[in-house]
């Protein structure tokens, strides 16, 4: 793989999606807990600075925005961010900030280490998928309309598929040849008795059972004139009943129980993806395929087989993110895991329809808040 061409094509992705949001917009905070817009603006350019400028031997020009812009925010609830727009620099002052962190770094990306480049380019696109389900959460008069067909049938109904008694293997090995996270490593064996899990993800139509007998409403549903509608990226539309739903992993949690089921947990998600066929871009709706899911009966996948381990939405997992045994954290990024290795964060598995191709690899770990109720994650139910 050529690492320099790789940068370039994930800084072309989030141009892409940043180009997205009107100007006047993007001092707005879409979603509570995060950073304003702007933020990303910055962040993006100013993380690959802060990450290679040292060893490419490229002194600093703006400290104080390496600093601003370095970090992202995860406030536990009831602690949001209270700053004002006018905290923030002018964008005309960001844009020249990104202009020559990208001039200088271009110049000396040569010296860089393969590691630290395979960060960058992941680092960049993991923000291509936050940013879009930041997106999500923006009115629809403060972006530029992207035009989408529609996917949707009808009603799908549950299946349970038996899974016998067997090992999952989690995790890279140390010196494997594919670049991984802190937290992907050590690899390991986990025996996993014998379960059933869904054959699909649990979709809208299953979960407005849920609502109906008094549960919340999902983040992603709108309702209007006695209605239900799906909030797209551009525009609602009449609530997909095939579509699976996107919801916390508290409310994931909250609808196993009322099903008389529980979730899959990391091992057994792996025991399941051991028996399905491998994804596939063109069709399974993870890569940026589509800017909203497809109904959890299409893709790839055998008639009696699993459908969608891989697209169309994370998979929330009843697993704690905790370290594997072995771990040793980045020495360049120390907080990258272990600042969420709480008890409070739970691990999701699969992709959604805005991941990039490079985190479909099985070891990858993604995780969130168990109340964050914003990404693209649904889930499929299991039972002994």
């Amino acid at each position: 793989m050529n690492l320099t061409q790789a940068l370039r094509d994930a800084r072309a992705r989030t141009d892409i999606l940043l180009n997205l949001v009107c100007p006047h917009a993007l001092y707005e905070r879409p979603i509570a807990e995060r950073h304003r817009i702007v933020f990303y603006l910055g962040h993006l350019e100013a993380f690959d600075w802060n990450l290679l400028h040292e060893v490419v031997n490229l002194p600093s020009f703006h400290p104080s925005f390496d600093r601003l812009f370095a970090f992202g925010i995860d406030p536990g609830p009831g602690n949001l961010p209270a700053d004002a727009p006018s905290d923030w620099p002018q964008l005309d002052e960001v844009h020249g900030y990104n202009a020559r962190v990208r001039d200088e770094l271009d110049a000396r990306l040569a010296d860089a280490p393969e590691q630290l480049l395979h960060v960058a380019i992941e680092h960049r696109l993991m923000h291509a998928e936050t940013f879009a389900y930041m997106l999500h959460n923006l009115p629809a008069e403060h972006k530029v309309a992207q035009a989408q067909s529609p996917a949707g049938g009808g009603p799908v109904a549950p299946e349970m598929i038996e899974v016998p008694r067997g090992t999952a293997r989690l995790g890279l090995d140390t010196g494997s040849a594919s670049f991984g996270w802190d937290n992907e490593f050590e690899a390991h064996s986990v025996d996993v008795p014998a379960f059933a899990a869904g054959r699909y993800k649990v979709t809208n139509g299953e979960y407005l059972r849920f609502v109906e007998a008094g549960a919340a409403t999902p983040n992603f549903w709108v309702r209007s004139d006695g209605q239900w509608y799906w909030r797209g990226m551009f525009e609602q539309v009449p609530l997909p009943l095939d579509w699976p739903v996107y919801v916390s992993q508290q409310e994931a949690q909250a609808y196993a129980g009322f099903a008389g089921k529980r979730l899959l947990t990391e091992a057994e998600y792996h025991r399941c993806l051991a028996t399905a066929p491998p994804a596939d871009p063109s069709h399974d709706n993870f890569d940026f395929y589509r800017w909203d899911p497809m109904p959890v009966n299409s893709g790839n996948g055998g008639s009696a087989g699993f459908r969608q381990l891989v697209g169309n939405g994370w998979e929330w997992t009843s697993t704690p993110f905790a370290p594997f045994p072995g771990f040793a954290a980045f020495p360049f990024y120390p907080g990258y895991s272990a600042d969420f290795f709480d008890g409070q964060h739970y691990v999701m598995k699969g992709a959604s329809a805005r991941t990039a191709a490079c985190f479909t690899r099985p070891s990858f770990r993604n995780w969130f808040r168990a109340s964050y109720p914003y990404v693209y994650a649904g889930f499929r139910v299991a039972e002994e």
